[in-house]
């Protein structure tokens, strides 16, 4: 009898779901966490280049629009598939939630 990873960490069987009637949903929150992770990086470099005065004012507006398409566009996917916002933030265990709360 072998001994499976789930047996060793007791938390990750809540994790990590194999039910095929949801590999659908679990997949589309595995890619728009990744998504939202870096929409995020991208927010924060155009909020560090503004502050810094790197951007024009036509290059401001077109990232600003850019990021609130995005962002749209991701409500739309979450809802789409039933996901909440908090649904995205993965839990790495004792590294903590992915994204920042």
């Amino acid at each position: 009898m072998s001994a499976s990873v789930a047996d060793y960490e007791p938390g990750l069987r809540q994790r990590i779901s194999m039910a095929p009637d949801t590999v659908e949903r679990d997949l589309a929150r595995l890619v728009l966490t990744v998504v939202e992770l870096l929409r995020q990086l991208m927010e924060r470099q155009a909020l560090l280049r503004l502050d810094e005065g790197g951007l024009t004012e036509a290059e401001e507006e077109r990232v600003g629009m850019t990021l609130l398409l995005l962002d749209d566009r991701m409500s739309r996917l979450r809802e789409h598939f039933g996901l909440a916002a908090e649904d995205l933030n993965i839990d790495l265990g004792p590294l903590g939630p992915l994204l920042p709360r």
